[in-house]
């Protein structure tokens, strides 16, 4: 399948000066936080020797000057979603695979777009101008985003044929691969694609495992990964400021049920319910927090949701006072209808197995097991029974 892959690079810095113009030129690190560890999300282009995931410590070693800048990811995948809805105007298969990553089907578009030209003209035209996209043609998503990679900005870059020549002197960290994987390559040497690409695939398999066959395909410029395009659905979104930054369980809860209210009072959810909503929280220091919270069936009912919330807020606290709430709700839908069973122990069964599938909904995996025989001839005694979820 041929596909077009356009990169927004310094997506995160870009979408900041988008908010704040002052910022532009600056030298600038946008940060989040990973657990109790704060890491570099973008940078400015200028800064050398940063990389996205480094541990900011290490980063202010080398560029102690650079403002920092708290990353603001609703705010960033607003944006994004924005370019995404933009760039379905132009082809209907469009995938967003990360954040400043767009992957687009080509095929079939030649009785709108005559020429690869006019394909990138329409295309960089629905991208803000804050943005200087980098964009690659090519048959399958990897070789398509390396023809991205090695394009100017603005313009593109088509791979047709045989492009093993193309690849070979690339190196190995470009590969979407664990890091793992790219550490154990350059420990056996393998430093570019051309010299994976050389090998038998068996040797690769045996010391990397299934992922072993994925990179030999890669350094051989073949990827067969599907496109996935967004599917439409219909979203929900609240978020309010509070007057005042908060660190108490009730008051979040009170704002959440505001919010609620008022989602609830939209006409698209008229007789419908939610089957997940997405609950994030801005700290003071702009902190971000953020948790998805499922439901089994469409929840009509704000009592039960709102007690699911306060379930998720009391088990994942806050990383500090909160000054900003939203929420967005997705899976919109009704209710199932059931047909009970007519005798009294089969419905009591059915009604335990829904407790319980609610309960691993809640706790996020099966928590009660049942005994099953699988190799009872078995001389190992570990090997005769095994525990399967209840609720499968």
């Amino acid at each position: 399948m041929r596909l077009l892959c356009v990169l927004l690079p310094h997506f995160a810095l870009n979408c900041e000066v988008l908010r704040h113009p002052a910022i532009k030129g600056r030298s600038a690190v946008v940060t989040c936080a990973s657990g109790s560890q704060k890491l570099v999300l973008d940078y400015s282009p200028g800064l050398a020797g940063l990389q996205p995931g480094m541990p900011l410590q290490q980063a202010l070693a080398r560029q102690g000057e650079a403002e920092l800048l708290q990353a603001d990811v609703p705010y960033y995948r607003s944006i994004f979603n924005e370019i995404l809805d933009a760039l379905e105007e132009k082809s209907p298969l469009v995938e967003g695979a990360d954040l400043g990553q767009v992957y687009i089907g080509v095929d079939g578009l030649q009785l709108i777009y005559h020429s690869d030209d006019s394909l990138v003209n329409a295309i960089r035209g629905a991208i803000p101008g804050t943005f200087a996209p980098q964009m690659g043609i090519a048959e399958g998503k990897f070789p398509a985003y390396l023809a991205a990679r090695c394009s100017p900005p603005g313009g593109y870059r088509i791979l047709t044929g045989d492009i093993a020549a193309f690849l070979k002197d690339l190196s190995c960290d470009v590969l979407p691969v664990s890091l793992k994987s790219k550490r154990k390559l350059h420990d056996f040497g393998l430093n570019t694609l051309g010299q994976v690409a050389a090998l038998p695939p068996g040797p690769v398999q045996s010391q990397f495992g299934p992922e072993g066959k994925r990179i030999w395909e890669l350094a051989r410029g073949y990827d067969d990964t599907p496109l996935h395009p967004r599917f439409t659905e219909e979203i929900i979104e609240e978020s309010t400021v509070l007057p005042s930054v908060t660190v108490s369980l009730q008051a979040i809860l009170a704002t959440v049920e505001t919010l609620l209210s008022r989602a609830f009072a939209r006409d698209v959810l008229k007789g419908r319910g939610i089957s997940r909503i997405t609950l994030w929280t801005r700290s003071w220091d702009s902190e971000h927090w953020e948790r998805t919270i499922p439901f089994k069936e469409p929840a009509t009912d704000m009592v039960n949701v709102i007690s699911r919330i306060k379930q998720v807020l009391e088990s994942f606290p806050q990383p500090g006072p909160v000054e900003q709430v939203g929420l967005k709700l997705t899976r919109l839908g009704y209710r199932l209808g059931r047909q009970k069973s007519l005798f009294s122990e089969v419905r009591a069964k059915d009604h335990l197995l829904d407790d319980v599938q609610q309960l691993e909904l809640r706790l996020g995996g099966p928590q009660v097991f049942r005994i099953k025989e699988v190799e009872p001839w078995s001389r190992i005694p570990e090997r005769r029974y095994a525990l399967t979820p209840l609720s499968r």
